[in-house]
């Protein structure tokens, strides 16, 4: 048990030190001074062992995007990912994901960390949205099961992360500049 709530506290000490998002961290979704008190690493430590074992979110809010392409309007089912404990579970341990779904990741104020695929079990597509739902940069990224876990940058703030199954975006026509928006 020590060595989990071990191994539970190194991967959390790792998430705040990157400030990682998404598919396994979120460091701090305002974008400020990670917190090190004993009480937020005790809660956090909780939120990764959790975070490690989730195997769905049948919790959380959906939605649809819509997303506005040159070739025309794209609609997506999505969950809502909008708090820190929905944002560091994201997609992890999913086996699969239905093709015209994702995950929507929501944020109050502009960021600009990176994601990683830590304990997500399939390959992904990830476009970053500004505050406006304009398109800054889509990447593809790669299942990550075991450390060191690649943090794909966005290199852009960003007010919202859309994740899909890899290779969607470009099956859409959905590209850099294109935007979204969500209706509840």
């Amino acid at each position: 048990m020590w060595a989990v709530r071990g191994a539970a506290l190194l991967l959390t000490s790792l998430v705040l030190a990157l400030g990682a998002a998404g598919c396994g961290g979120d460091g701090d979704s305002g974008g400020g001074d990670a917190v090190t008190t004993a009480a937020t690493a005790e809660t956090t430590t909780a939120e990764a062992t959790t975070a490690e074992t989730d195997t769905g979110s049948d919790e959380l809010e959906r939605g649809t995007v819509t997303i506005e392409t040159t070739q025309g309007p794209v609609s997506v089912d999505v969950e809502i990912a909008d708090s820190d404990e929905e944002r560091q579970v994201g997609l992890m341990n999913r086996e699969s994901l239905p093709e015209d779904a994702g995950m929507l990741f929501v944020f109050e104020e502009d960021v600009s960390f990176g994601f990683w695929m830590k304990n997500t079990l399939i390959p992904l597509s990830i476009a970053f949205a500004d505050a406006d739902g304009e398109i800054v940069r889509i990447l593809d990224m790669e299942p990550c099961e075991a450390d060191p876990c690649t943090v794909y940058e966005p290199e852009a703030t960003y007010r919202t992360a859309l994740e899909v199954n890899q290779g969607a975006f470009a099956d859409w026509g959905v590209a850099e500049g294109d935007r979204l928006t969500l209706d509840r």
